[in-house]
This record gives C-alpha cells, structure tokens and sequence, in this order.
C-alpha cells in the first residue's frame, strides 16, 4: 500500500503486506517502492515466522506477471514467461495465483485500510521518522500486538505451511543466462566476470551459465547446478587483434637448366636452343613473345594447286641459296 505513513514527517513509501486467510495473521514491512527486492524481503519475513505458505493471491502486477508471448524455444520446451518473484515461487513450489479485481483481495485490501489509520497512530506516538526504525518497531512491537488481538484460530487444524529450504537465500535472487566468451569471460548489467582455471575441463565456452546477484551483493555463477569461482574485472577486457603475416614476395627467377623452356628444338635445317623468354618465332608486333606452332620442327610437305601455278617448297636455309 503506497501511502503517507509518516504524516509528511518523510517522503511517501510503501507497505508490503501478507495476510493469513485461515488465521488472519499479518506480516508487514517498509520500502521505499514496491520492487522484487521488498517482495523477497517480506515473503521470507513470513517464512521465517511461519514457513513457506502453499499459495499467494496477488495482484497482476508486472512484478509477478510477465506481458508478451513466451520465446519460441519456451513454448516449445512448454514454459511461460517468469517474473524474477515468479521464478522464486515456482522452485520453492508456491502457488501464484492473480487477482483480477482489488475485490478479490478484500482480504488485504480491509487490512491495509486498517493498518492506515491504527498505524499511523502508532508511528507518531513512538516519533519514528524513518524506515529502518518503523521496521524495527514492526518486528519487535507492533505486529506481535497486532496478531494477539486480531488473530483468530484456523477452521481446520491442517497446516498447509511447508519446510524451508537450506538455499532460501539463493533462491530469493536474481538469476540471468549469459554465454561465456571464448576468453572465459561472462558480462552481465555492465559487470565482466573471469572464470577461474579450474573449471577448464568443463569447456564452457560458447555456454550458458546462471548469473545469480544475492540481496546481500554477493554474486555466483552457476552451470547445471554447480558454483563456478571467479573473480570481478575492473572493465571490460581488451581483445587482442590477430595480426596477419605478410606474404613473401618472390623474386622473378630465370628458369633452371633443365627447365623444359630450355630444351633443343629441331628446326628445320638447324637445331635451335631456346633461352629465356625466347620461342623461336620472330616476336609479334604487339611487343609479345610469339608461341612455337604445333607442327614446327616437321618438314613441309609439297602442295600442288592444280588451277594456277604450282608451288614447290624449298628444304633447306634460303640464306645459302640467294
């Protein structure tokens, strides 16, 4: 209930309140606003009072609701989209169930009218002006007053309360997915976490670990159930650029002796040698090397053209005959 508890002696704040249908007993704690955190601190106040109830009638805030469609990979798998509160419950096997109407928390809506004018009162008599005193005059004075007089004996002696478990704590927390880097390192709200050596068999990389803030400050990293060490980085760590060689350059060699460019060629008349970039021809007048024919180093055969002239082809070096 946001409300002015203090009467102007302080800003406006909020009442967190929890209210047993069978006994009517009450449990109540300030914070500045309605968070997860308040939500945590006034449900494991409950808890550690009169263990973990089976259900809870709330309202369809978005701090037990999620808005949206789930992922494709949640509907899938069958899951719904959870809250961090929803989450909480759903390990520690309590029920949410959401109210549709402020009717149909006449219950706590009663209460908390009650607790503004009773508590009010109470506050200004003991001249607390502060949030930490008003939850201390809770826990040690008021609501044990309260529940003396107002509480009334449950219809049924069955006690729907269960056990709390030894990881409470853990579970009344934040938990976020985050992929491990190839450098073994996690980034979650700003903050890079190092991986500790020991958990290299684990090859992690590339995987999702858990992300786990506690309300203490604390932080754990957790993958399929088990703690991971690690330490805080002071920023985010510096990737190292891989640098390419550079590629040799190769000098322009002349061929070897053996090379098939140098081998002897049967010319006519003649046997020619070729060197380097020479192919026996005459060179083109584009400036390139002409190419050696596919039948060069035959002798030519005779033609006879039977319409004109007959041409004879003359063997031999032509520089001996003129």
């Amino acid at each position: 209930s946001h409300h002015d508890w203090f009467e102007g002696r302080r800003a406006k704040c909020v009442l967190m309140v929890m209210v047993d249908d069978a006994t009517n007993r009450m449990r109540a704690r300030f914070s500045e606003e309605e968070t997860t955190r308040a939500s945590y601190d006034v449900f494991e106040g409950w808890g550690r009072k009169h263990r973990l109830p089976g259900s809870l009638y709330v309202d369809r805030d978005s701090l037990y609701r999620c808005e949206g469609a789930a992922s494709m990979a949640d509907q899938l798998a069958g899951k719904e989209r959870q809250t961090q509160f929803g989450r909480a419950m759903a390990v520690l096997g309590v029920e949410l169930i959401l109210a549709n109407s402020p009717q149909a928390k006449g219950r706590v809506e009663r209460m908390n009218g009650v607790l503004q004018d009773r508590l009010v009162k109470a506050l200004r008599l003991a001249k607390i002006n502060d949030l930490e005193s008003a939850n201390r005059f809770l826990d040690e004075t008021y609501l044990r007053e309260f529940n003396q007089r107002f509480a009334r004996k449950a219809a049924s002696p069955l006690d729907a309360h269960q056990g709390l478990p030894r990881n409470l704590d853990e579970v009344l927390s934040w938990e976020e997915e985050r992929v491990v880097q190839r450098d073994w390192t996690v980034a979650c709200e700003g903050k890079w976490y190092q991986r500790d050596r020991q958990h290299e068999a684990l090859s992690l990389a590339g995987r999702k670990v858990v992300v786990r803030p506690l309300r203490n400050g604390r932080v754990q990293l957790a993958y399929r159930g088990q703690k991971l060490k690690w330490c805080q980085l002071p920023g985010r760590p510096v990737r190292l650029k891989k640098i390419k060689p550079l590629k040799a350059v190769r000098g322009i060699r002349p061929p070897a002796e053996n090379h098939p460019w140098r081998r002897s060629v049967l010319r006519v008349g003649r046997a020619v040698r070729f060197g380097p970039g020479d192919s026996g021809q005459p060179p083109l007048r584009s400036g390139l090397p002409a190419s050696p024919g596919p039948n060069r180093g035959h002798k030519q055969t005779t033609s006879t053209n039977k319409r004109g002239h007959s041409l004879v082809s003359y063997q031999g070096d032509i520089s001996k005959k003129f």
